[in-house]
C-alpha cells in the first residue's frame, strides 16, 4: 500500500533523510522509531505530501506522491506532533469544518461525524469549546479530524506526546482499535506502546534505516550473549570459585544483595539455566534464584541507535 523508495531530505547542509527504502502492506500497524532528530517527523511529512522530497518518492496505492500528490492526500490521514486543532471552534462545528474542507459531502458529514464522535469517544465534549477540553480530549479530537474522510491509511506522528499515564492507555486502545480496520504508521517514544500495539517496528537513527522487523524478530536477532542471573544463600567466594572455573560461562558480576544472598551475573552464548540447576545440585546450592535476562525492544532500540 505505501512504497517509500531511496527518499532523502535535507534541510540546507544538514542531511534529515538519507535514501530509507520501505514498505508498509495494507492492514499493517507499522511502529515508526528513532531518537529525537533521526528523521521520523520528516519522513511521515514527505509520505503525507507535506514536504517534497530532495530525492525519491513515496507511492501509495502505485500514485506517485510527486507526481500527483492530491490523490494520495486523500487516502490519508495524518495526526503531526502539534494536534492541528482551531481553539476557538466548539468540536462539532470543527469536524464539521474538517470534514467540509476534506471533501465530505454535505449529506454525508452529519453521519461522519457520528461515526468519529462513536470511535473516538467525543460524545460528552461535542459542544464543549475545543480550548476547555483536556490533553486526552484534544488528542481525541485529533484523531477524529485524521479519519473524518474516512481514509484507508493514518499516519500519526507522537500521538501520546504529553498524556498522563490513563490517556496514553486510552489513546494506545483506540489505536488498536482503529488498526483493526486501517493501515496505520505510528511514531511513538513510548516502546512498550510499540510492543503492544505494532505488527511491524522500523528504526531509523541519523538519517538512515537501521531495522525493519516485527518486535519478535528484531528481539532475536539482537546481537550479544544470553544474560543470566543467579542468587544463592551459600558464601559469594566459594561460589565465585567454582564458578570461576567454569567453562560454560563467564561470571560478569557478583556480590550480596540486601538480603543477604549471594548474587552472580554470568554471560554465556546460550540459555544455561538448566546447567546451572545442575552445577548447583552437585555442589549442594541452595539456590534462590535463577532468572535469564530477556531481550526487549528497549535493548533492540538502545543498541541499534547508540543509546
Amino acid at each position: 500500500m505505501i512504497e517509500v523508495q531511496n527518499l532523502s531530505k535535507s534541510y540546507g547542509s544538514v542531511e534529515a533523510v538519507k535514501s530509507i527504502s520501505f514498505e508498509v502492506s495494507q492492514g499493517e500497524v507499522v511502529g515508526f522509531l528513532g531518537p529525537n532528530g533521526a528523521g521520523k517527523s520528516t519522513t511521515m511529512k514527505i509520505m503525507t505530501g507535506y514536504l517534497p522530497p530532495k530525492e525519491g518518492t513515496v507511492l501509495v496505492d502505485g500514485i506517485d506522491i510527486r507526481e500527483d500528490a492530491l490523490p494520495v492526500r486523500e487516502k490519508i490521514g495524518y495526526l503531526p506532533e502539534s494536534t492541528p486543532l482551531y481553539s476557538d471552534m466548539v468540536t462539532y462545528d470543527y469536524l464539521e469544518f474538517v470534514a467540509a474542507m476534506r471533501g465530505v459531502a454535505s449529506s454525508d458529514r452529519a453521519s461522519r461525524i457520528r461515526a468519529m464522535t462513536n470511535s473516538c469517544g467525543l460524545h460528552e465534549v461535542l459542544s464543549k469549546r475545543i480550548d476547555a477540553l483536556s490533553k486526552g480530549f484534544k488528542q481525541r479530537v485529533g484523531l477524529a479530524q485524521a479519519m473524518i474522510h474516512n481514509p484507508p491509511i493514518l499516519i500519526l506522528d507522537e500521538p501520546t506526546s504529553g498524556l498522563d499515564p490513563n490517556q496514553i492507555v486510552e489513546i494506545r486502545e483506540l489505536i488498536r482499535k482503529i488498526g483493526e480496520e486501517r493501515t496505520v504508521v505510528l511514531s511513538t517514544h513510548i516502546l512498550s506502546e510499540v510492543q503492544a500495539s505494532c505488527d511491524r517496528v522500523i528504526i531509523i537513527d541519523n538519517g538512515v534505516l537501521v531495522a525493519d522487523g516485527t518486535p519478535e524478530e528484531l528481539q532475536a536477532g539482537l546481537s550479544g550473549e544470553e544474560q543470566i542471573s543467579m542468587t544463592v544463600l551459600d558464601g559469594e567466594e566459594d561460589v565465585a570459585e567454582v564458578l570461576g572455573s567454569w567453562d560454560l560461562a563467564e561470571v560478569t558480576e557478583h556480590g550480596v544483595d540486601e538480603h543477604g544472598e549471594s548474587y552472580f551475573m554470568l554471560s554465556s552464548p546460550q540459555d544455561i539455566r538448566s546447567d546451572l540447576f545442575r552445577l548447583a545440585v552437585d555442589h549442594n546450592w541452595t539456590l534462590t534464584g535463577l532468572q535469564r535476562k530477556t531481550k526487549n525492544l528497549e535493548d533492540v532500540f538502545r543498541q541499534l541507535t547508540g543509546g
